[in-house]
């Protein structure tokens, strides 16, 4: 009893740091995954050593988070997307994974590495986040740009790749021994007998199972279908001798390609970022900075030979998609980090005994280095549109606008009170809708009656041509700040000369000024207020 008391405390500590963390990242514009990892090391036993539980225990907070990831990554990997952009993921996909694990494994083995593990941790290293990349893509518009495509193909190839690398995990383990050829034929037979029943649950909750709990129009419900899926299918995959990450990822992949699989995500993002947040306080925990700081040249001199030779190979893999050198270098740079998935093979490496515990802890401070400095990378490799002839491709791009009509989309900013019964209005008079909000919170509901959102601040052009504003037929700016909303009106059209530019005011003498920015019509909360109450007198 104790024990678990203990546990609960460590457990209270790790979520309130990690709110903490968040809650600063947030205001300094910089991903939260940096303050988890760098909280994680703070309230390690390294430093403060706030957390008592035994490294095992952490470790099972980790693969919690592990396992929603995972299940994430399954239900939103497209297959239709796969096949549009199946010419890149072909060439540079493969070649950036094969040009950063060949040095890197060649490097391990130098410094005495097993070859098993070398080649399993060079390949972990190999990946970058598909999450922070596809995030800064949208935010600076660049998704649909020719550069754009091409690296979230590469991305796409990794989470692609992850599979069969969960899937050797278990034959590289235990005596270091080479796996025999029976093994490998087991572990084949087990996967795709996984795989087709993987398909046929599939089929079952699409056709049979989410269809008839949808009918009760109880999101409770289809939380608690989605949590016991994710854990028989996962228990399963242990069953058969297969990693538990597999089962979480085959999950999300059931659960995936159908109507519903945006409102699951939406539903079940709440238990995603709160398991994200732990999954990464706890690498951070597992990261001793006693070693890092009593031989710092290692770290250090780790971090920038692994960040040039994936920058290295991203440039290669970005002009083997047609990309020229020149164009290809910078956003290179961008791709240079370690990714999320990376760290989950590392973790599963050591629990499986193909790394020893010191070499977890060097791999941890290298990749998490580099994963620290990913928001620079980023901003640094994909901030600037190299021409205009980049910006968009036109087939592209209407599919990214979930095909909408572009005579009839309408973009409302803003949802709070006034902009969610905008949208509600909109939608029924026949409008496609894009919605935009600086909470993701606030477009939750949204997404899961699919209707298409856009996360971000929509003073900034990337935002708004990510919604389509550019294409737009109607924008209704719903902001409750008569300053930002000045400011967003002028941004719309700046972009967009012939769109109507509809803006909420809270006050009459910011009307004039809202037209200037190019509003054309302007509701003035004041003046609509004193029509109303001079109505109900004279009645």
């Amino acid at each position: 009893m104790l024990g678990m008391m203990e546990f609960v405390d460590d457990l209270l500590i790790i979520l309130t740091t990690g709110l903490f963390a968040g809650i600063l990242c947030r205001r300094g514009n910089i991903t939260p995954l940096m303050g988890y990892l760098g909280v994680g090391v703070l309230i390690g036993p390294a430093v403060l050593g706030w957390v008592k539980s035994e490294q095992e225990e952490i470790e099972h907070l980790a693969e919690l988070g592990v396992f929603f990831l995972l299940f994430s990554i399954g239900l939103e990997l497209s297959l239709d997307e796969l096949k549009r952009m199946g010419r890149f993921l072909a060439t540079g996909g493969p070649l950036q994974l094969l040009l950063t694990a060949i040095p890197v494994a060649g490097l391990l083995i130098w410094a005495g590495w097993s070859i098993p593990a070398s080649v399993l941790i060079a390949a972990a290293l190999g990946f970058s986040s598909t999450v922070l990349v596809f995030k800064a893509l949208g935010e600076m518009g660049q998704t649909n740009t020719e550069l754009g495509r091409r690296a979230i193909a590469i991305l796409l190839f990794q989470d692609a790749a992850l599979v069969p690398l969960l899937l050797c995990v278990p034959l590289l383990a235990g005596t270091g021994e080479a796996a025999g050829v029976g093994q490998w034929i087991r572990l084949g037979i087990s996967s795709m007998m996984f795989l087709g029943a993987t398909f046929g649950l599939r089929i079952l909750l699409s056709r049979s199972i989410i269809p008839r709990i949808t009918r009760h129009r109880s999101p409770d419900l289809v939380v608690l279908l989605t949590l016991t899926i994710l854990g028989a299918v996962t228990l399963a995959a242990h069953r058969m001798g297969l990693p538990p990450a597999i089962g979480a990822f085959a999950a999300g992949l059931a659960f995936g390609g159908n109507r519903w699989s945006e409102q699951i995500d939406s539903l079940i993002l709440p238990f995603r970022e709160a398991f994200s947040a732990v999954f990464f306080v706890s690498l951070g925990l597992l990261v001793n900075l006693v070693d890092i700081i009593r031989d710092p040249i290692v770290a250090v001199s780790g971090i920038a030979m692994l960040m040039a030779i994936k920058a290295f190979a991203a440039t290669v893999a970005l002009r083997a998609t047609g990309i020229s050198w020149k164009k290809s270098f910078s956003p290179s740079l961008g791709l240079a980090h370690v990714g999320e998935f990376a760290f989950v093979l590392i973790l599963l490496a050591a629990s499986s005994g193909v790394i020893t515990a010191d070499q977890r802890q060097q791999v941890l401070a290298i990749a998490g280095g580099t994963l620290l400095l990913s928001p620079v990378l980023i901003r640094f490799g994909f901030g600037k549109r190299s021409s205009d002839a980049d910006v968009a491709d036109d087939s592209h791009t209407k599919i990214r606008v979930n095909d909408f009509d572009n005579r009839r989309l309408a973009i409302v900013i803003g949802m709070g009170p006034v902009g969610r019964a905008v949208v509600s209005r909109m939608e029924t008079l026949g409008h496609e809708i894009c919605a935009i909000d600086i909470n993701p919170l606030n477009l939750q509901a949204f997404n899961q009656f699919g209707i298409p959102t856009v996360t971000g601040d929509a003073e900034t052009s990337e935002v708004l041509l990510s919604a389509g504003v550019q294409r737009a037929q109607i924008a209704i700016v719903c902001v409750p700040v008569d300053e930002v909303a000045e400011r967003t009106a002028r941004a719309i059209r700046r972009i967009n000369r012939e769109i109507r530019i509809v803006v909420r005011c809270r006050y009459a003498r910011n009307a004039d000024e809202m037209r200037k920015a190019g509003a054309d019509f302007v509701f003035s909360e004041e003046a609509y207020a004193a029509i109303e109450l001079v109505r109900m007198v004279d009645e």
